[in-house]
């Protein structure tokens, strides 16, 4: 619905069976005016700075939303913003969904936060793009917003910056040599984490962290899934392969630690599952 030529505000059609992840409502404000909710807002909230600056107040802290930052709110969380420097203008998502909660603890985003992110990035204009799309688009089912929604929070995961973090997609440009040294190196049993930590010139420990935000693991947890998918590539495209030579093809001096190894993060040994695609 079109309010003015500097707001627009859309609210997308309820279902009565709701999706796992839905837009309640989006919209632009050319002019964003005071706003005081001691009671929080019923959805999760995003507000985002498109131009100018802005105070925002919430769980006992004040930040400035400037351009390239915006701020994600959970449900019910009592907070005030107000323009700063003249007129300021914001886009607004509201959300929810019956496994929101589930979605937003899964990528780190459950908790009330600043978000920032780089000139450029794909969260820059992302929440304008929906904007128009549904402004042009008639989506009765819901479906195309919500594939947008989780969208938008997998770039908020992948790009934004909280506190002193860097971004996921920092780390992992800044992880592209090692991944490349990996994948050239997999099959040999003497790579450890010093030898990794080596290819970007950091500590163990500062490749680890990197790993983690990144991934979600250690680099060397990294190596060891890496060393499994390559030998379920040697076994399903060569069937004369033994799993003592698969094994020493991806780096594991012993046959039983392979096996071990391989039936742990997959469920089934490797000879189990070479038999699926036979």
């Amino acid at each position: 619905m079109l309010i003015s030529p500097t707001h627009r505000r859309y609210f997308m059609t309820p279902r009565e069976e709701p999706l796992p992840l839905y837009i309640e409502s989006i919209g632009y404000n050319g002019n964003q005016e005071n706003v005081l909710r001691t009671a929080g807002y019923p959805c999760y909230h995003w507000l985002q700075t498109v131009k100018g600056a802005g105070e925002f107040h919430f769980a006992g802290s004040t930040v400035v939303l400037g351009e390239g930052s915006g701020i994600l709110l959970p449900p019910n969380e009592p907070h005030e913003y107000v323009p700063s420097l003249g007129e300021w203008e914001t886009l607004y998502i509201t959300f929810g969904g019956s496994q929101c909660p589930a979605i937003t603890e899964a990528l780190g985003l459950g908790e009330a936060a600043l978000h920032q992110w780089d000139k450029g990035s794909p969260l820059e204009n992302y929440g304008r793009e929906v904007l128009g799309s549904i402004s042009s688009d008639q989506d009765l089912s819901g479906l195309e917003a919500s594939a947008d929604m989780y969208r938008f929070l997998i770039l908020l995961k992948k790009h934004g910056m909280t506190g002193s973090r860097s971004s996921i997609s920092h780390a992992v440009e800044r992880l592209a040599p090692l991944i490349a040294f990996m994948d050239q190196h997999y099959a040999d049993p003497d790579i450890g984490l010093e030898q990794m930590a080596a290819v970007p010139g950091i500590t163990p420990r500062h490749l680890n962290t990197l790993f983690k935000q990144s991934f979600g693991m250690t680099a060397y947890s990294y190596f060891i899934l890496l060393r499994i998918r390559k030998s379920k590539e040697w076994m399903t495209g060569n069937s004369k392969l033994t799993v003592k030579e698969t094994a020493a093809r991806v780096g594991f001096r012993d046959a039983s630690h392979f096996v071990a190894t391989f039936r742990r993060i997959e469920g089934v040994t490797p000879e189990q599952f070479r038999t699926l695609y036979l």
